[in-house]
């Protein structure tokens, strides 16, 4: 156990569960039965509030992929553990209507992409340490893994880092995801979710959601009704970096509300620092009532030994000015380091 005037962490065979002067939040290390990145699921707690996170964590991370079809060799991928490797073109010859029907909801059909390096880590890695850096005025956590299993004619073992800074007195954590590859490729990404995912029924938990990078410089605010009903990520509120111009600010929010009451609660929000570091994003209503908000970063070409990173905030804001306030402050980095002495965000 660490405990200092502000800050307080408890650490168990599952999780290190982090109480500051603003948030409470719970790391996993072991738990099958919920995401084993980023934030635990309904952990992450407004003090101030007492609203929640409201879907499946926060930063959550997948596979590492590229661009392409995975149809010349579909027939030997395959994992050590005997699940199922996440492949992205089984349905454009897939005959079972129903599961072409679902892939068509989750993955759209208009960018095809194919996995380099799995599991889809999310829910499929091995117990993990991770490491506690104290500091006077923050709490850090890293976590490292490396990919276990690769496509045919390509290596595992890439790195993935996930460094989470809780600063005092602030309702956000600071956080990067950064890999080490071992292979080449001409546009690789990480897949992960911004902030993360929304669970509801007829927008119950939250009111709207706030996109800064669509519908011009002030972006966008959509109201929970347009996610009465599954869409594709390719049909409405989806961004390409190939299609779209670079925007000043990349923000994610959703507007939380009471289940019960309806009282309006803070916006839930992800900043990712610098815009130009997402290849992907969208935010789309699968079956089964929940938005997912997942976000790409990198797609540019990458050599073995090479490596890229994506910084980000994630917290509780009571109006998006804050928002903006909070991303200009630190906007433009892609890279965070921590010791005893500080943490530091760079370019």
């Amino acid at each position: 156990m660490h405990t200092s005037d502000w800050a307080r962490v408890t650490e168990s065979d599952d999780r290190i569960l982090i109480e500051t002067d603003r948030l409470e939040a719970a790391i996993p290390k072991k738990n099958p039965k919920r995401w084993m990145t980023g934030i635990e699921k309904e952990s992450f707690r407004d003090k101030a509030t007492g609203f929640h996170e409201v879907g499946d964590g926060l930063m959550v991370i997948d596979w590492l992929m590229e661009a392409g079809s995975d149809e010349e060799y579909a027939d030997r991928l395959s994992a050590p553990d005997g699940e199922g490797v996440g492949r992205y073109t089984w349905y454009e010859n897939e005959t079972d209507p129903e599961r072409r029907e679902y892939a068509l909801m989750a993955h759209g059909s208009s960018h095809r992409k194919r996995m380099i390096e799995g599991p889809q880590l999310c829910h499929r890695m091995k117990p993990v340490q991770p490491e506690l850096i104290p500091g006077a005025d923050f709490l850090a956590v890293k976590t490292t893994y490396c990919y276990e299993y690769a496509a045919p004619g390509r290596n595992a073992g890439s790195r993935w880092t996930q460094l989470i800074v809780f600063p005092k007195g602030e309702r956000f954590f600071v956080l990067m995801d950064r890999i080490d590859s071992v292979n080449d490729s001409p546009e690789m990404f990480l897949r992960n979710d911004t902030p993360g995912c929304v669970r509801h029924v007829r927008g119950d938990t939250f009111s709207e959601m706030y996109l800064s990078y669509l519908s011009g410089p002030n972006g966008v605010r959509i109201p929970s009704s347009e996610f009465f009903h599954p869409f594709p990520p390719d049909r409405k509120f989806g961004y390409r970096r190939d299609l779209n111009r670079v925007p000043e600010r990349f923000i994610r929010a959703y507007h939380l509300r009471d289940p019960k009451t309806g009282a309006a609660g803070p916006w839930l929000a992800g900043l990712t620092l610098e815009p130009s570091v997402v290849y992907e994003a969208w935010c789309s209503q699968r079956p089964g009532d929940i938005i997912v908000m997942i976000e790409e970063i990198h797609g540019r070409p990458i050599k073995a030994g090479e490596s890229f990173s994506a910084a980000h905030i994630v917290g509780f804001f009571d109006t998006i000015d804050e928002m903006n306030e909070v991303f200009d402050r630190y906007k433009g980095n892609t890279a965070l380091t921590v010791d005893e002495n500080g943490w530091r965000l760079a370019g």
